[in-house]
Order: structure tokens, then sequence, then C-alpha cells
């Protein structure tokens, strides 16, 4: 919450211990222990700005009915130096609290004053964060979850920014394992398709199919020909490898910049394999005796792990036992590491070797089963599964007309990344995709992005932005600009829809914390499209061009104000922040 309002609950709190405690000095209450209370936002603002709920909760600390100690409070409290106005009892006995004009001239103040660190907190307290996202096989070309992933994981990484961590954007390239052997395997079979035809081999059903794989194949040939074609099958999969897996790479970087997104950090998961670390936790593994062989294969004992850490968590031997907890293979028969093994070495690395405080992995849904196993795994070698947040993303349905869209125009085949990108503006895709909850299935509306009206909310916020600027360029030509207005001229801010939109103002430090607990970068989208739309309401209302210069400059200050909180918003999401539209 923003200082003004953080200040002004801790005062309203303050007043109402003290009122209790003269009421204990004047005979009113026992000396007794008190429990706590709270202090919050009504529903209905005709019930106050702040409400508490002392009175109710110390009636069976007191022995008396809420209304009497409620009257006994406010009988007793002293608001001088407060921004509270007056204060009332209501109802079951609700102490109610009216804020002064005071207090909104100081929100304005506060906005324009702090600028472009309006908002930012240190909440965090400077706390290291690795935030994964994306995280896409390099095998081949990213999709529409990839494309949500996205615009969660920068967008959540700013809102974890502003509210005081310390943030490394990560991407984890899977360049190891049996997914790149794959690989090998298809790039390798279309290369012999292209000159050996019908003596080639066919491709196994459980390879890769994709066009883009024939592409690479054919690059490939474009360039070393027919070399390879009898050469030793290992030596020709690892030319073809080398050639197309950087070119890939490349490729997913390019289109990450092309979405705004600044990665910190592409990890590869090779260096793993290569350093060491992953043999390392394997070892720690099987120096805890959490490993067996079995079928030529090295398992982990995932059930004795997770059962431990549900027992913790208060679960029952018969509720575990339901699970139908299952072990783990870390080896295979090949002696190929398998993924989990390497996602063990991982978190290690993140959470140990690299000493994050946490780490927040943006996961689909059909991830969901894996949370319970990662974490046990890092209670396994020795660190706080805890410390391991993972934010699962639902499905995305592409809309247009009112019917799925599956197909791209250009290629007929599924939309990429890279179709949608080019297709649909960037400001929408990354605000669209924050407009929901992650854990929430969407439709994006491709007619939706790409409109230009108040139903699309990315332009109706900008829009907001750049009718302020068009209100301040129209009063530059009448020859009327803003100055700095004294606290008493912000005062004659009164009106209903002055008054809300500077009430929504003073919550945006507060909406940004809350954010960053709930990992949902959506309550700020839709924070941004509330504030869009009370603007709007108090441009229809209140005519910022009157003749009361004193009211003018001050209606002046709340546009700045609110322009500078939109600006904020859309800077921190990498959005434009049009000055015209």
């Amino acid at each position: 919450m923003s200082v003004l309002v953080k200040q002004t609950i801790s005062e309203i709190r303050q007043t109402i211990m003290d009122a209790a405690g003269r009421a204990v000095a004047d005979g009113e209450f026992a000396a007794c222990p008190l429990s706590d209370f709270t202090v919050e936002v009504p529903a209905n603002r005709a019930n106050g700005d702040y409400s508490a709920n002392a009175a109710m909760v110390w009636a069976r600390d007191l022995h008396k009915s809420p209304v009497a100690i409620a009257k006994a409070l406010t009988d007793r409290m002293i608001l001088d130096g407060m921004f509270i106005e007056r204060v009332e009892t209501a109802g079951p006995g609700f102490i109610n609290f009216y804020l002064s004009d005071a207090f909104y001239a100081s929100i304005i103040e506060d906005v324009l004053e702090k600028g472009g660190d309006y908002g930012k907190s240190n909440f965090g307290g400077g706390k290291k964060i690795n935030v994964e996202f994306v995280s896409a096989n390099p095998t081949g070309p990213m999709h529409m979850g990839n494309a949500r992933g996205g615009a969660l994981g920068d967008c959540l990484a700013s809102v974890l920014e502003n509210a005081g961590y310390e943030v490394t954007r990560e991407f984890y390239i899977n360049d190891a394992g049996n997914q790149i052997e794959k690989f090998g395997l298809s790039l390798d079979i279309r290369y012999l398709q292209l000159y050996l035809e019908d003596d080639a081999p066919e491709l196994p059903e459980d390879s890769y199919h994709g066009d883009d794989i024939i592409e690479r194949a054919k690059e490939f040939a474009s360039v070393y020909g027919d070399k390879y074609v009898n050469a030793d099958e290992s030596e020709r999969r690892k030319a073809l490898v080398d050639f197309a897996l950087p070119k890939n790479i490349a490729q997913m970087q390019e289109s990450m910049k092309k979405y705004r997104i600044n990665y910190d950090k592409w990890f590869y998961e090779s260096t793993l394999h290569n350093d060491g670390e992953l043999k390392e936790t394997i070892d720690i593994l099987k120096d805890k005796g959490l490993t067996y062989e079995k079928d030529g294969a090295l398992w982990y004992k995932n059930s004795v792990v997770l059962a431990e850490r549900l027992r913790r968590e208060g679960k029952t031997d018969e509720e575990i036992e339901k699970l139908e907890l299952k072990d783990e293979v870390l080896i295979r028969k090949n002696g190929n590491p398998t993924y989990f093994a390497a996602d063990i070495a991982y978190h290690r690395n993140k959470l140990l070797v690299r000493g994050f405080d946490r780490a927040i992995d943006v996961w689909g849904a059909d991830h969901h089963g894996h949370i319970a196993r990662m974490k046990g795994a890092i209670d396994a070698v020795g660190l706080d599964g805890d410390r391991l947040d993972v934010v699962l993303m639902q499905l995305v349905n592409l809309m247009q007309n009112g019917e799925a869209v599956r197909m791209s125009k250009r290629s007929g085949k599924a939309i990429t990344l890279t179709d949608l990108l080019d297709e649909i503006p960037i400001d929408a895709v990354r605000f669209l995709f924050n407009i929901r909850e992650p854990g929430s299935q969407m439709d994006f509306d491709m007619g939706l992005a790409v409109s230009q009206n108040s139903e699309n909310p990315v332009y109706y916020c900008q829009y907001a932005h750049a009718r302020i600027c068009s209100i301040l360029a129209k009063l530059k030509e009448s020859g009327k600009e803003p100055r700095e207005c004294t606290t008493a001229e912000l005062m004659l801010l009164k009106e209903t829809e002055e008054r809300e939109l500077i009430r929504h103002l003073a919550g945006y430090t507060d909406e940004i914390i809350a954010a960053a607990k709930s990992y949902d970068p959506a309550r700020i989208t839709r924070y941004a499209v509330d504030l869009a739309t009370l603007f709007h309401k108090f441009y229809n209302s209140c005519r910022v061009n009157c003749d009361d210069e004193a009211l003018m400059q001050a209606r002046l200050s709340l546009c700045l104000a609110v322009k500078t909180v939109l600006s904020n918003i859309l800077t921190m999401f990498n959005i434009t922040v049009p000055e015209s539209m």
C-alpha cells in the first residue's frame, strides 16, 4: 500500500488502542488482554473509507455489547493531526472512519512526487527470486502455450521487481537427454530420405514429424550435400544436431526478443551433465539410501520421500496409501539420465549453487502431478522444497468470430508463437494474456486483440493515457499549462468521481504487493482497466478546463497523477505508452 494509506491505517489502529486505554483509565473497560482486530475498506463507501471491527471482537474480552464498546471508544478518540475527518458507529458495532480532504490531496501529491517510482515498495526486502518460464523444447517451434507463458512469466517478474524483489528471468534449454537423441534420429532420417528416397528408413511414430525437421534437414544438405549419407550413424546424427540445434535456439531467442522478453539467463541443461552437477546430485540421493537398481535402471524412492513430506503436512498413512505413490527412474537402461533427474539437479543449482531465496516456475497445467515430487526431491537433496513455487497455467483457445482457430492461414499448420506475433499487435498479446488468472482457461479473441475500441482492454487503457495527453496539449494551445498546486487547491477535488479516482490511485502500491503475493499479474491489468474506467467517468462528469483557475489546476494535477500511474503500469509490462491515438 502507499505510504499514506499504510500510515493512515496504522494511525486508525493506534487511535482505537489509545481510546481503549482511556476507557480502562476511566473504569469503563476492564484491564485485560484484547484480541486483535481488522481495519479494512468497507464494500459500501457510504459506510466510511475505513471500518474497524474492534468493538465486536472485544465483546467477549470485555463482556460488553459491541454497540456499548463502540460508543465508549468513539467518545474517547482524538483525531488531531490525522487524515480522518470524522468517526461514526454503525450497525452491530462497526466503527467507521471518514477521510479528510487533506488525505485526498496528499495522495495526488504523493503520486506526482514519486512519478515513475509510484507503486514501488520494499515489500520483497531484496530477496533473490528466479522466475523460469517458457523453457520450450528446442527441438521444434514454440506454440500458443508458450505465448501465454511468456507474457505471464515476464509480467510476473516485473510485478515482483516493483514489489522489491531482486529478480532473474530464466529460460531452461533442454539440450541433452532423450529428446535430443530423438531430435537427432528425426533429422537423420529426414536427411537420408533426401538422398535415398524409397531406400531410406521410415520415421518412427514417436519421433518428430513436423515440417521444421524437414526444413532443417534440407538446410543441412544445402551446406554439406551428401557428405554424411555414408558416414557412421552416430557421427551423422551428431553433425545434424550440432547444425540444427543452435539454429532452433537462436530462433527461440529471436522470438522472445520480438515478444519484448529479455532473459537474464539462458541456462543449458547440458552444463549440468558436463560440469558434474547432475552426477553430484544423484550421488547425494545414493548416499542417503534413496535410490536402488531395478531392471538395469537406477530408481529414486519417490514414494518414501513424498510419504514423509505428506506426513509432515498432516496427512494420515491411510490417506497417503490411497495416493498410490510411485518411484521414479533417474538413469535409464541406456545410461541416459531422465528429465526428472536433470530437473532435480537444475533446481539444486538454483537454490544452492546460485543461492536464490526462491524459485518460481511457470508450468502448464498438465504438470500438476510433477509439483509434489519436485518439492520432495528438493527436500531429498538437503534443501527446502517449499522454496519452490509453481504457477500452473491453463490452456489457451484461440478464437475468431466465435469459432476456434487451430490452423495458420499462411502455413495451414498449427499456429505457432511466431504466427501469433506476426498477426496480433504485441501490446495486445502481452496485455490480454494477463487479463485472466494463470489457473483459468482462457479464450484469446483475435478479433478483439486487433480492434481499436473500448472493448479491447489494452486499447482502452492506452486511450485513457492518450486522452490525458490530448487534454494537456489543447490547454497548452490556449496558453494554459499545469502548475504545482497547493494542498488547499487539491482539497477542492470533492466530487464523487474525483474521490473515487483518487482512492483508486491510493490503492496501486497495495495492488502490486497483492499481485506479487499471489503470483497473479492479472490483478494489475484489471486495476489498469478500472483506473481507465474511473478516469473516463471523471472526464465525462468534471470539466477540466473550467472557469475556476484553482479547480482547473487541481483537476490537471489529478489528470497528471492518472497519466503517471497508467504509464507506470504499461511500462512495467513493456507495453507501448502512446501520447496520441
